[in-house]
């Protein structure tokens, strides 16, 4: 069954611009065109989603996809209680009927032909077929569809049709510049720039090693959950060790060079 969040975005949530992202999806918004967000595990994009969000004054519905999610866990179905049967409206037909923004995070990880359901949302129909109860749900005129995925490893064993990948604005994440990645990182857990200047470089280390050993570069995520341990009192190279190193890999050897990397940043 899939991860379901739906919620109001009540309190602005931080999030750091890298550029025009913001005043880009205004404009996609008040377009009404469905948005997908393209970049690596851990740079922002849910956050981005969450804050424009709040931004905008929508309810955000969030599901996590994965391989075993069906469209009937998109759209709804009949369920039997007590009373016989009754319908229940998936997450997607929730935010349709609602005028929400649905989040499809990692959409690849769900089926092919799970995903042929959001067709007929993004294009002029804007409408969603529940072929179960013969029924045509019109999308309310707030409604957005946006999709995330990171193309970087998923590409080579998963992809989006361009019938899916054509339907959609699209925004390319990077993880930030080393200034503002220091922010973000101070920011969220109040750690000391320097300190948060020397974990940002001790991140480059390891993002220079995609591709040599690592299969994905160290998170944006992975540097505050490090960040937030050294604020808990853990030493530095603690932190990068139990937070950056060990969740990425198990060779022995990138094991090795990214602890070189510790003791030449942390001393």
């Amino acid at each position: 069954m899939n991860d379901v969040a739906h919620f109001a975005v009540c309190r602005e949530p931080f999030y750091q611009p890298q550029g025009k992202e913001i005043e880009l999806y205004e404009a996609a918004y008040a377009a009404r065109l469905p948005v997908m967000l393209k970049g690596p595990t851990g740079c922002g994009k849910s956050r981005f989603v969450e804050y424009m969000a709040w931004k905008l004054g929508r309810p955000l519905i969030s599901v996590a996809c994965n391989e075993d999610m069906t469209a009937a866990d998109l759209v709804g179905r009949y369920l039997l209680d007590a009373n016989g049967t009754r319908w229940q409206n998936g997450p997607l037909t929730v935010a349709a009927r609602l005028g929400a923004i649905c989040y499809l995070d990692e959409i690849v990880e769900a089926r092919q032909d799970t995903l042929v359901v959001i067709h007929p949302l993004t294009d002029h129909r804007r409408m969603l077929p529940l072929d179960k109860k013969g029924e045509q749900v019109a999308a309310h005129p707030d409604f957005q569809l946006v999709i995330s995925y990171n193309p970087g490893y998923q590409s080579l064993v998963k992809d989006l049709k361009q019938s899916t990948k054509q339907r959609f604005a699209a925004f390319q994440f990077d993880y930030p510049a080393p200034a503002l990645e220091s922010g973000i990182v101070c920011a969220e857990t109040g750690i000391a720039r320097e300190l948060a200047d020397q974990l940002v470089d001790f991140a480059q280390a390891g993002r220079r090693l995609k591709g040599h050993g690592l299969d994905e570069g160290i998170s944006t995520r992975l540097v505050v959950y490090a960040a937030s341990l050294i604020v808990r009192g853990v030493s530095p190279a603690d932190a990068c060790r139990m937070a950056m190193i060990r969740p990425i890999t198990d060779d022995i050897d990138v094991i090795d060079s990214l602890d070189h990397a510790i003791a030449a940043i942390f001393g």
